[in-house]
Protein backbone atom coordinates (compact mmCIF):
# COMPACT_ATOMS: atom_id res chain seq x y z
CA UNK A 1 0.00 0.00 0.00
CA UNK A 2 1.34 3.45 -0.95
CA UNK A 3 0.58 6.49 1.18
CA UNK A 4 1.91 9.09 -1.27
CA UNK A 5 1.60 9.77 -4.98
CA UNK A 6 5.04 9.30 -6.50
CA UNK A 7 6.38 11.94 -8.87
CA UNK A 8 7.64 10.17 -12.02
CA UNK A 9 11.21 11.15 -12.93
CA UNK A 10 12.81 10.21 -16.23
CA UNK A 11 16.36 8.92 -15.99
CA UNK A 12 18.93 11.29 -17.38
CA UNK A 13 20.47 10.49 -20.74
CA UNK A 14 23.65 12.33 -19.66
CA UNK A 15 24.26 10.99 -16.13
CA UNK A 16 26.79 12.50 -13.73
CA UNK A 17 29.89 10.55 -12.70
CA UNK A 18 33.23 11.36 -11.06
CA UNK A 19 34.66 12.73 -14.30
CA UNK A 20 31.81 15.25 -14.50
CA UNK A 21 32.40 18.92 -13.73
CA UNK A 22 29.33 20.43 -12.13
CA UNK A 23 28.24 23.96 -11.27
CA UNK A 24 25.16 24.66 -9.17
CA UNK A 25 23.64 28.12 -9.32
CA UNK A 26 20.59 29.79 -7.80
CA UNK A 27 18.64 29.71 -4.56
CA UNK A 28 19.48 28.30 -1.14
CA UNK A 29 18.23 24.89 -2.31
CA UNK A 30 21.16 24.88 -4.77
CA UNK A 31 23.33 25.13 -1.66
CA UNK A 32 21.57 22.08 -0.14
CA UNK A 33 22.25 20.05 -3.28
CA UNK A 34 25.79 21.38 -3.49
CA UNK A 35 26.51 20.14 0.03
CA UNK A 36 25.41 16.65 -1.03
CA UNK A 37 27.69 16.70 -4.08
CA UNK A 38 30.57 17.94 -1.91
CA UNK A 39 29.94 15.21 0.70
CA UNK A 40 30.27 12.54 -2.00
CA UNK A 41 33.35 14.31 -3.43
CA UNK A 42 32.10 15.16 -6.89
CA UNK A 43 33.89 17.93 -8.81
CA UNK A 44 31.47 20.69 -7.91
CA UNK A 45 31.27 24.48 -7.60
CA UNK A 46 28.24 25.99 -5.86
CA UNK A 47 27.11 29.62 -6.15
CA UNK A 48 30.51 31.30 -6.59
CA UNK A 49 28.78 34.71 -6.33
CA UNK A 50 26.49 33.61 -3.50
CA UNK A 51 22.79 32.77 -3.49
CA UNK A 52 20.87 34.29 -6.42
CA UNK A 53 17.09 33.87 -6.46
CA UNK A 54 15.91 35.17 -9.84
CA UNK A 55 16.64 34.37 -13.48
CA UNK A 56 17.45 37.93 -14.60
CA UNK A 57 20.21 38.33 -12.00
CA UNK A 58 21.62 34.91 -12.89
CA UNK A 59 21.69 35.87 -16.56
CA UNK A 60 23.48 39.14 -15.74
CA UNK A 61 26.21 37.32 -13.79
CA UNK A 62 26.66 34.59 -16.40
CA UNK A 63 26.89 37.20 -19.17
CA UNK A 64 29.53 39.12 -17.21
CA UNK A 65 31.42 35.87 -16.55
CA UNK A 66 31.31 34.52 -20.12
CA UNK A 67 32.31 37.93 -21.53
CA UNK A 68 34.97 38.20 -18.79
CA UNK A 69 33.84 41.75 -18.03
CA UNK A 70 35.61 42.73 -14.82
CA UNK A 71 33.96 44.51 -11.90
CA UNK A 72 34.92 48.18 -11.48
CA UNK A 73 34.29 50.93 -8.94
CA UNK A 74 31.08 51.75 -10.81
CA UNK A 75 29.67 48.34 -9.88
CA UNK A 76 30.09 48.65 -6.10
CA UNK A 77 28.85 50.93 -3.31
CA UNK A 78 29.43 51.58 0.40
CA UNK A 79 26.65 51.00 2.94
CA UNK A 80 26.59 50.16 6.65
CA UNK A 81 30.39 50.00 6.90
CA UNK A 82 30.73 47.48 4.06
CA UNK A 83 31.33 47.49 0.30
CA UNK A 84 28.58 45.78 -1.66
CA UNK A 85 27.62 44.92 -5.22
CA UNK A 86 23.99 44.67 -6.31
CA UNK A 87 24.86 41.76 -8.62
CA UNK A 88 26.09 39.41 -5.86
CA UNK A 89 25.09 38.17 -2.42
CA UNK A 90 25.86 39.99 0.83
CA UNK A 91 28.08 37.14 2.02
CA UNK A 92 30.80 38.56 -0.24
CA UNK A 93 30.58 42.11 1.20
CA UNK A 94 33.60 43.33 3.20
CA UNK A 95 34.92 46.65 4.65
CA UNK A 96 37.93 47.02 2.32
CA UNK A 97 37.13 48.45 -1.13
CA UNK A 98 40.21 47.25 -3.03
CA UNK A 99 40.05 43.80 -1.50
CA UNK A 100 36.35 43.55 -2.38
CA UNK A 101 36.97 44.39 -6.03
CA UNK A 102 39.91 42.01 -6.13
CA UNK A 103 37.81 39.20 -4.65
CA UNK A 104 34.97 39.77 -7.13
CA UNK A 105 37.31 39.70 -10.11
CA UNK A 106 39.15 36.65 -8.80
CA UNK A 107 35.82 34.80 -8.55
CA UNK A 108 34.92 36.07 -12.01
CA UNK A 109 38.15 34.74 -13.50
CA UNK A 110 37.90 31.29 -11.90
CA UNK A 111 34.20 30.97 -12.81
CA UNK A 112 34.98 31.91 -16.42
CA UNK A 113 37.48 29.03 -16.62
CA UNK A 114 35.07 26.61 -14.96
CA UNK A 115 32.19 27.41 -17.31
CA UNK A 116 34.38 26.52 -20.29
CA UNK A 117 34.88 22.98 -18.99
CA UNK A 118 31.51 22.20 -17.36
CA UNK A 119 29.67 18.99 -18.18
CA UNK A 120 26.60 19.91 -16.10
CA UNK A 121 25.06 23.18 -14.96
CA UNK A 122 22.28 22.81 -12.37
CA UNK A 123 20.15 25.94 -11.92
CA UNK A 124 17.59 26.26 -9.12
CA UNK A 125 15.23 29.20 -9.43
CA UNK A 126 13.73 30.59 -6.22
CA UNK A 127 11.27 33.32 -7.14
CA UNK A 128 9.84 35.53 -9.89
CA UNK A 129 9.58 38.48 -7.50
CA UNK A 130 12.42 40.97 -7.95
CA UNK A 131 13.50 44.41 -6.77
CA UNK A 132 14.40 47.13 -9.26
CA UNK A 133 16.80 49.90 -8.23
CA UNK A 134 14.92 53.18 -8.75
CA UNK A 135 18.12 55.10 -9.49
CA UNK A 136 19.60 52.77 -12.14
CA UNK A 137 16.39 50.97 -13.23
CA UNK A 138 18.33 47.71 -12.90
CA UNK A 139 17.01 44.52 -11.23
CA UNK A 140 19.22 43.65 -8.27
CA UNK A 141 20.24 40.22 -6.98
CA UNK A 142 20.33 41.45 -3.39
CA UNK A 143 19.19 44.67 -1.69
CA UNK A 144 21.95 44.55 0.98
CA UNK A 145 19.60 46.11 3.57
CA UNK A 146 19.45 49.36 1.62
CA UNK A 147 16.13 51.13 2.50
CA UNK A 148 13.07 49.70 0.72
CA UNK A 149 12.15 53.12 -0.68
CA UNK A 150 15.10 52.83 -3.09
CA UNK A 151 13.52 49.88 -4.89
CA UNK A 152 10.35 48.95 -6.73
CA UNK A 153 9.10 45.40 -6.25
CA UNK A 154 7.77 43.64 -9.34
CA UNK A 155 6.87 40.22 -10.66
CA UNK A 156 8.89 38.96 -13.62
CA UNK A 157 6.59 37.88 -16.42
CA UNK A 158 6.78 34.38 -17.82
CA UNK A 159 8.38 35.75 -21.00
CA UNK A 160 11.01 37.75 -19.05
CA UNK A 161 12.13 34.65 -17.16
CA UNK A 162 12.04 32.55 -20.33
CA UNK A 163 14.23 35.05 -22.19
CA UNK A 164 16.76 35.08 -19.35
CA UNK A 165 16.91 31.27 -19.25
CA UNK A 166 17.37 31.06 -23.03
CA UNK A 167 20.15 33.65 -22.77
CA UNK A 168 21.86 31.68 -20.00
CA UNK A 169 21.86 28.53 -22.13
CA UNK A 170 23.08 30.41 -25.22
CA UNK A 171 25.83 32.24 -23.31
CA UNK A 172 27.23 29.06 -21.77
CA UNK A 173 26.95 27.15 -25.06
CA UNK A 174 28.83 29.93 -26.84
CA UNK A 175 31.97 28.87 -24.94
CA UNK A 176 30.99 25.31 -24.03
CA UNK A 177 28.51 23.67 -26.42
CA UNK A 178 28.71 20.34 -24.56
CA UNK A 179 27.36 21.62 -21.24
CA UNK A 180 24.13 19.93 -20.12
CA UNK A 181 21.57 21.89 -18.09
CA UNK A 182 19.33 20.69 -15.29
CA UNK A 183 16.71 23.23 -14.22
CA UNK A 184 14.67 22.97 -11.06
CA UNK A 185 12.44 25.16 -8.90
CA UNK A 186 13.28 25.60 -5.23
CA UNK A 187 10.85 23.91 -2.82
CA UNK A 188 11.32 26.81 -0.38
CA UNK A 189 8.11 28.85 -0.09
CA UNK A 190 8.61 32.63 -0.22
CA UNK A 191 5.64 33.46 2.00
CA UNK A 192 6.90 36.98 2.72
CA UNK A 193 5.62 37.78 -0.79
CA UNK A 194 2.18 36.38 0.14
CA UNK A 195 0.65 32.91 -0.21
CA UNK A 196 -1.10 33.50 -3.54
CA UNK A 197 1.83 35.60 -4.75
CA UNK A 198 4.25 32.75 -3.99
CA UNK A 199 2.12 30.31 -6.00
CA UNK A 200 1.99 32.75 -8.91
CA UNK A 201 5.75 33.24 -8.70
CA UNK A 202 6.48 29.50 -8.78
CA UNK A 203 4.00 28.99 -11.63
CA UNK A 204 5.88 31.55 -13.74
CA UNK A 205 9.16 29.74 -13.03
CA UNK A 206 7.81 26.28 -13.91
CA UNK A 207 6.16 27.54 -17.10
CA UNK A 208 9.26 29.48 -18.21
CA UNK A 209 11.55 26.49 -17.65
CA UNK A 210 9.31 24.19 -19.69
CA UNK A 211 9.04 26.71 -22.52
CA UNK A 212 12.85 26.94 -22.50
CA UNK A 213 13.14 23.16 -22.65
CA UNK A 214 10.80 23.16 -25.66
CA UNK A 215 13.13 25.67 -27.34
CA UNK A 216 16.33 23.72 -26.41
CA UNK A 217 15.09 20.12 -25.97
CA UNK A 218 18.32 18.12 -26.08
CA UNK A 219 20.70 19.54 -23.45
CA UNK A 220 18.09 20.57 -20.85
CA UNK A 221 16.01 18.56 -18.38
CA UNK A 222 13.73 19.47 -15.49
CA UNK A 223 14.12 17.91 -12.05
CA UNK A 224 10.86 18.25 -10.05
CA UNK A 225 12.22 19.21 -6.61
CA UNK A 226 9.32 21.61 -6.01
CA UNK A 227 6.73 19.03 -7.03
CA UNK A 228 8.28 16.35 -4.80
CA UNK A 229 8.08 18.71 -1.82
CA UNK A 230 4.53 19.83 -2.57
CA UNK A 231 3.13 16.38 -3.34
CA UNK A 232 5.17 13.44 -2.04
CA UNK A 233 6.19 15.36 1.10
CA UNK A 234 2.98 17.32 1.69
CA UNK A 235 3.27 17.29 5.47
CA UNK A 236 4.68 19.88 7.88
CA UNK A 237 6.91 17.24 9.49
CA UNK A 238 9.12 17.66 6.42
CA UNK A 239 9.64 21.37 7.06
CA UNK A 240 12.12 23.20 9.26
CA UNK A 241 10.92 25.22 12.25
CA UNK A 242 10.04 28.19 10.05
CA UNK A 243 7.55 25.96 8.16
CA UNK A 244 8.95 27.33 4.89
CA UNK A 245 12.24 25.52 4.24
CA UNK A 246 12.52 21.74 3.76
CA UNK A 247 14.15 20.08 6.76
CA UNK A 248 17.08 17.65 6.53
CA UNK A 249 14.79 14.65 6.06
CA UNK A 250 13.14 16.32 3.07
CA UNK A 251 16.49 17.42 1.61
CA UNK A 252 17.82 13.86 1.95
CA UNK A 253 14.69 12.44 0.30
CA UNK A 254 14.85 14.85 -2.66
CA UNK A 255 18.58 14.15 -3.03
CA UNK A 256 17.87 10.40 -3.23
CA UNK A 257 15.36 11.04 -6.03
CA UNK A 258 17.99 13.10 -7.80
CA UNK A 259 20.93 10.74 -7.57
CA UNK A 260 18.86 7.68 -8.50
CA UNK A 261 17.95 9.36 -11.78
CA UNK A 262 20.77 11.80 -12.58
CA UNK A 263 23.90 10.04 -11.33
CA UNK A 264 25.41 7.10 -13.18
CA UNK A 265 24.76 3.75 -11.52
CA UNK A 266 28.40 2.90 -12.30
CA UNK A 267 29.53 5.17 -9.42
CA UNK A 268 27.01 4.06 -6.77
CA UNK A 269 29.63 1.71 -5.29
CA UNK A 270 32.21 4.53 -5.07
CA UNK A 271 29.62 6.77 -3.44
CA UNK A 272 29.00 4.11 -0.77
CA UNK A 273 32.75 3.80 -0.12
CA UNK A 274 33.11 7.59 0.21
CA UNK A 275 30.07 7.74 2.49
CA UNK A 276 31.68 5.11 4.71
CA UNK A 277 34.88 7.17 4.89
CA UNK A 278 32.95 10.37 5.67
CA UNK A 279 31.14 8.64 8.54
CA UNK A 280 34.46 7.35 9.82
CA UNK A 281 36.01 10.83 9.72
CA UNK A 282 33.05 12.21 11.69
CA UNK A 283 33.42 9.54 14.39
CA UNK A 284 34.55 10.96 17.76
CA UNK A 285 35.84 8.26 20.13
CA UNK A 286 35.57 8.44 23.92
CA UNK A 287 39.10 7.00 24.23
CA UNK A 288 41.18 8.04 21.20
CA UNK A 289 44.40 6.34 22.37
CA UNK A 290 43.04 2.80 22.59
CA UNK A 291 44.47 0.09 20.35
CA UNK A 292 41.09 -0.55 18.77
CA UNK A 293 40.70 3.10 17.76
CA UNK A 294 44.23 3.25 16.34
CA UNK A 295 43.41 0.19 14.22
CA UNK A 296 40.19 1.89 13.14
CA UNK A 297 42.18 4.94 11.98
CA UNK A 298 44.70 2.75 10.17
CA UNK A 299 41.89 0.97 8.33
CA UNK A 300 40.23 4.31 7.53
CA UNK A 301 43.47 5.73 6.08
CA UNK A 302 43.84 2.59 3.96
CA UNK A 303 40.34 3.12 2.52
CA UNK A 304 41.17 6.79 1.79
CA UNK A 305 44.34 5.80 -0.09
CA UNK A 306 42.40 3.23 -2.12
CA UNK A 307 39.84 5.88 -3.10
CA UNK A 308 42.62 8.33 -4.03
CA UNK A 309 44.13 5.75 -6.34
CA UNK A 310 40.83 5.57 -8.23
CA UNK A 311 40.05 9.31 -7.97
CA UNK A 312 43.29 11.36 -7.58
CA UNK A 313 41.35 14.66 -7.53
CA UNK A 314 39.68 13.77 -4.23
CA UNK A 315 40.90 15.02 -0.86
CA UNK A 316 39.43 14.35 2.58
Amino acid sequence: MQFTTKIPIQKSSFPIDYDSKIMLLGSCFAENMGEKFAYFKFQTTTNPFGIIFNAVSLEKLIRRTVENRTFTENDIFYHNDLWHCYEVHSELSIPDKEEFLSNLNSILESTNKQISSLTHCIITLGTSWVYRNNETNEIVANCHKVPQKNFTKELLSLSQTEESLKSIVSLVHSVNPNCNFIFTVSPVRHIKDGFVENTLSKAHLVAAIHKTITHHPSPITYFPAYEIMMDELRDYRFYAEDMLHPNQTAIDYIWIQFFENYISESVFGLMNEICSIQKGLQHRPFNPNTESHLKFLEHLNLKIEQIKEKLPQISF
